[in-house]
C-alpha cells in the first residue's frame, strides 16, 4: 500500500555554521515585512517560506483562537509571527502565530517585545506540514514558552513546558483551553473546505455556547 506524502506546503532552507552575529544581522537586512520566517539553535538557521496550505490553516486557526477568547471574554494579544529571540540563550524563532492570554496585561500596552525584560507569549502556533529539519521545541523551552500547538495537516498536538525539566510535555488536551478537544480543530479545517470558512467557524461558535450553557445539542461538527 502506497503511503501518501504530505502536501507541500512550506519551503525549507537549511544552513549550519551559522553565527548569532550574522543571524542578528540577517534579521536586519530582510526586515518585519518579509515572507520568511526563521528559526536558529546553536549555529544551525532554518529558513521557511510558507505557501498557500500553510497560510490558510494559520489563519483559520487564529481565526478559531480569537472566537475562543471573545465568546469567554478573554482579553488576547497577537503578535503574529513575532520574533522572538534571547541574546543569553543565542537561540530566535518566528512561529506562525502567538499570543498573550494570562500575560496579556504585563504586555497591554506594547507593541514591541524584548524577551530581556518581557515575558514570553503564553501561546505559540505552528504549522509544520512538510516537517521542518530543525527542532523548535527547544528554542521555546529557552524562551520559555509555557504551550506550543502544532499542527500537521492532520492532527493537533499540544506540547506544554514543564519549567523544572526545561522541556515539554505532549498533552492530550490543552492547558489553556481545557474543554477544547484536539481533535474538533483538524475536523473543523475539513468542514471549512465543505461549507466554507465563516459557516464552520459559526457552527464553532455555536457549539461554544453550547458547552458553556451544559447543553451540547445543535452541535454539526
Amino acid at each position: 500500500m502506497k503511503t501518501l506524502s504530505p502536501p507541500l506546503a512550506e519551503n525549507r532552507v537549511l544552513l549550519r555554521s551559522v553565527s548569532w552575529e550574522t543571524f542578528n544581522r540577517l534579521l536586519v537586512e530582510t526586515g518585519e515585512h518579509r515572507g520568511q520566517r526563521f528559526a536558529y539553535s546553536q549555529g544551525v538557521l532554518e529558513i521557511m517560506s510558507p505557501l498557500g496550505i500553510h497560510e490558510n490553516s494559520n489563519r483559520f486557526i487564529e481565526s478559531l483562537i480569537s472566537l475562543i477568547a471573545d465568546e469567554l471574554s478573554i482579553n488576547l494579544k497577537k503578535f503574529g509571527s513575532l520574533t522572538l529571540k534571547l541574546d543569553q540563550a543565542q537561540k530566535g524563532v518566528e512561529p506562525d502565530s502567538c499570543y498573550y492570554l494570562q500575560s496579556e496585561p504585563l504586555v497591554r500596552s506594547k507593541q514591541t517585545i524584548d524577551l530581556a525584560v518581557d515575558p514570553p507569549p503564553d501561546l505559540v502556533l505552528e504549522i509544520d506540514i512538510t516537517r521542518g529539519s530543525l527542532d523548535t521545541l527547544p528554542i521555546y523551552a529557552a524562551l520559555g514558552v509555557g504551550e506550543v500547538w502544532r499542527y500537521d495537516g492532520y492532527q493537533l498536538s499540544v506540547f506544554s513546558l514543564d519549567p523544572a525539566a526545561g522541556s515539554y510535555r505532549r498533552l492530550d488536551h490543552s492547558l489553556i483551553f481545557p474543554f477544547l478537544p484536539l481533535e474538533r480543530i483538524p475536523l473543523l479545517m475539513g468542514r471549512s473546505g465543505e461549507i466554507g470558512e465563516t459557516a464552520a467557524l459559526k457552527e464553532f461558535q455555536q457549539w461554544l455556547r453550547d458547552i458553556q450553557s451544559g447543553s451540547r445539542s445543535g452541535s454539526q461538527v
